[in-house]
């Protein structure tokens, strides 16, 4: 297989603080791998990193879709999602004031075929974008188990369903490389065993490379192929599940006892 994200010595500064120091990862395409460490480690900076909230202070990000390689440094957030790449993020960022569907269309809208006047004109090539749009809203809700949810307000959904319509929004940028930042947090054992077969379901149905976050070593254990381990901003193991958790330096750093009794 060959590599769709690789990152070469990359570090992130804030003045004299360094958040992420030459860090090395690669993601091959097709692979579903987890990023695990402390709190404060440095993980959903990375994330930023790869998602253009902030420029690598030093190092290089490559993403390669269809042959062509992109230096990740320098892009605006919106061109590196247009280019493949989709998030969700550690604390939920839902349009909440909106209906649930609305989150969804929202993030469908740079696939529009339509022009400013047209829209304001309401003619028959804006009907036919926006029911095209509103179907695969909608599809997307029922993959996630939300279509009937499609007219509530965001906000009044459960955590557990906010947190799946974050992942709805992230699909419907047509990734081919998806980051989850902990989509498990604040859930049950029994949702988290559904997302776990949802997240499962999606790289297969969609073809998708997914880089996951999760403080839920069960879920992280039992789905990813390979670990990435950070403590204070570096890479510090990676390997396969067996490996992390038997892996010294990751019991001392992160584990402990969960490691030793698996």
């Amino acid at each position: 297989m060959s590599d769709i994200l690789t990152m070469s010595n990359v570090t992130l500064n804030f003045g004299g603080l360094s958040a992420v120091s030459d860090v090395d990862m690669n993601l091959q395409v097709g692979e579903l791998v987890g990023l695990i460490g402390p709190n404060g480690a440095g993980k959903t900076s990375i994330f930023n990193l790869l998602t253009g909230v902030y420029p690598p202070t030093g190092g290089k990000i490559e993403f390669t879709r269809d042959g062509k390689v992109r230096n990740l440094g320098g892009m605006k957030p919106y061109s590196i999602c247009w280019s493949g790449i989709g998030r969700t993020f550690q604390n939920i960022r839902l349009f909440r004031a909106l209906p649930v569907i609305d989150n969804v269309m929202i993030a469908l809208q740079h696939n529009v075929q339509y022009s400013l006047a047209t829209a304001f004109l309401h003619t028959l090539k804006y009907g036919r974008s926006e029911k095209q749009i509103r179907d695969e809203s909608l599809d997307l809700l029922r993959i996630m188990g939300l279509e009937d949810d499609a007219d509530e307000l965001a906000q009044n959904l459960p955590y557990g369903k906010q947190r799946r319509l974050e992942i709805a929004r992230a699909m419907a940028t047509h990734p081919v490389l998806l980051l989850l930042d902990e989509p498990a947090a604040g859930m049950n054992p029994a949702e988290t065993a559904d997302l776990t077969q949802l997240i499962g379901w999606l790289r297969k149905q969609y073809n998708l490379t997914i880089l996951l976050i999760e403080h839920d070593m069960s879920l992280v254990m039992d789905i990813c192929e390979r670990i990435y381990v950070l403590d204070h901003g570096v890479v510090i193991a990676s390997g396969t599940p067996t490996e992390i958790q038997h892996n010294p330096a990751v019991i001392e750093a992160y584990l402990g006892a969960e490691a030793t009794d698996a």
